[in-house]
């Protein structure tokens, strides 16, 4: 992946703001991140015709949420990584770790608890983000191979 100053300042930004959106939505107390998540429910139930989808319910919601901030993390640690030509499992290890960092703050935190299986979901989420960000760049090459090779000949 390229490394320039410009997507490095980019790269580091977006992280740093998905991390304090994630560890920040953890030190919600238990009454307002549900109603919180009540709020987008409503939204979506709105949004989505009832004919053709159901809108899922409010754990599910949260689970989908936490599996989607998670895929960002890991993309975002996978650009970073790239960008600095390291190689390697770094990206996962950091975003287990900070799953458990997430999962750690909400025993702390009034009507939430840890749970092992958030964790899972969580790393299932980063290891998502890192494959569609590699599968990406992958389609990007070719892309950008084939059509060096077409203006050469």
């Amino acid at each position: 992946m390229i490394r320039t100053d410009k997507r490095m300042r980019l790269c580091v930004t977006l992280l740093i703001c998905n991390l304090i959106f994630i560890w920040g939505n953890s030190a919600l107390p238990g009454q307002i991140s549900g109603a919180f998540s009540d709020w987008v429910q409503g939204i979506l139930a709105h949004i989505l015709p009832a004919q053709t989808m159901e809108v899922p319910g409010s754990g599910l919601l949260r689970k989908m949420a936490h599996f989607t901030e998670f895929a960002a993390l890991g993309a975002l640690l996978t650009w970073l990584f790239g960008m600095l030509r390291k190689k390697g499992i770094w990206p996962l290890i950091l975003g287990v770790a900070a799953a458990c960092v997430d999962e750690s703050i909400q025993r702390f935190v009034p009507e939430r608890g840890p749970s092992i299986k958030d964790v899972a979901l969580d790393s299932c989420g980063v290891l998502t983000g890192m494959i569609l960000v590699y599968l990406g760049h992958i389609i990007y090459k070719r892309i950008v191979l084939q059509l060096t090779w077409r203006k050469r000949t």
